[in-house]
């Protein structure tokens, strides 16, 4: 009798070892990569290459796009280290496609390399930034899997079912990133991309050479003292970035500030120093290297491109 229990038994878990056998389940890794390979057909991405980083692989995919600038005083690429602080533009989108963050003008980072996780981007685009992109002035499309980006929690406030407020947990992300070399060269780009300044004037900073803010008199002004860099004045005015987010209305319409050039960024400045008078209504954009830089400023984010109206009331020599 016992051993007929016994035989029973030995040929029941014989038969549970097969059917485990016949159920291979996927550990997070296989899961990822299965979900990349399946992103990159349904987009028809050519050109994505598997990370092998240090002999083995992250799972990351990538395509460089631009492959780095040498750096003033240097005389080969140096890629970037630990040590060293980096200045990022990027996009986001997550592969369910319910999470995109495509604006360049608000994605920016300007932090040490190891201090990207507590920026709150993802491990993995720290790695890949490290030893995919490597250089200053590179760019390239990376596909992170989703055990290096938020994980089984996902990344943001809501429902992941709510458009562009969570990431989902599990989903791995398509970035472009762009490490960012030349922000004088830069900045002038995103002007040219981002507004028409066909009708503007490009003046280069007295104070800082080289770099060029732009202005445009709307309406020209009755007034006989001129802005200078001493005087105060009263004016309305708006700051808003190239994307059209406004930082700075509480001085439009009926609210009048009281203002002194010398308490302005070098790049307003400048711009009312071009012979403004009471009455006049300029416009005019401004460089991030004549603005905050990367300086904490509000809701303003780092390396940002300022566009700034004022309507001049009257000017105190």
């Amino acid at each position: 009798m016992r051993q007929k229990i016994f035989t029973l038994l030995l040929i029941s878990a014989i038969g549970l070892v097969s059917c485990r056998k016949d159920k291979i389940e996927q550990n997070i890794k296989q899961y990822d990569d299965s979900q990349i390979q399946s992103y990159i057909s349904a987009n028809g991405l050519t050109g994505m290459k598997r990370d092998t980083s240090g002999g083995d692989t992250t799972g990351t995919y990538y395509k460089i796009i631009l492959p780095g600038n040498i750096q003033p005083n240097e005389t080969k690429l140096t890629p970037v280290d630990y040590p060293d602080q980096v200045a990022l533009v990027f996009t986001l989108r997550s592969m369910d496609g319910k999470y995109v963050s495509s604006d360049t003008i608000s994605n920016h980072i300007d932090d040490y390399l190891g201090h990207l996780t507590s920026d709150g981007l993802p491990y993995g685009l720290e790695l890949a930034i490290k030893n995919i992109v490597k250089y200053k002035g590179a760019s390239a499309r990376l596909l992170i899997p989703s055990h290096l980006a938020y994980g089984v929690n996902g990344y943001g406030s809501g429902s992941s079912s709510n458009a562009n407020t969570k990431i989902a947990g599990n989903q791995s992300l398509d970035y472009y990133v762009h490490i960012i070399d030349n922000f004088k060269t830069y900045d002038d780009q995103v002007i040219k991309n981002n507004w028409d300044i066909s009708t503007y004037t490009r003046k280069e900073s007295v104070l800082l050479p080289g770099n060029f803010y732009y202005y445009k008199i709307l309406t020209p002004g009755t007034g006989t003292s001129v802005i200078t860099s001493a005087s105060s004045f009263t004016s309305t005015y708006t700051g808003a970035l190239l994307n059209g987010t406004v930082f700075d209305g509480s001085n439009n319409g009926d609210n009048v500030a009281t203002l002194t050039v010398s308490s302005l960024v070098q790049g307003v400045q400048e711009a009312l120093e071009q012979n403004i008078v009471a009455g006049t209504k300029i416009s005019m954009i401004i460089p991030s290297t004549l603005g905050y830089g990367n300086g904490s400023a509000g809701t303003i984010p780092i390396n940002s491109v300022l566009r700034f109206t004022f309507v001049i009331g009257t000017v105190t020599p």
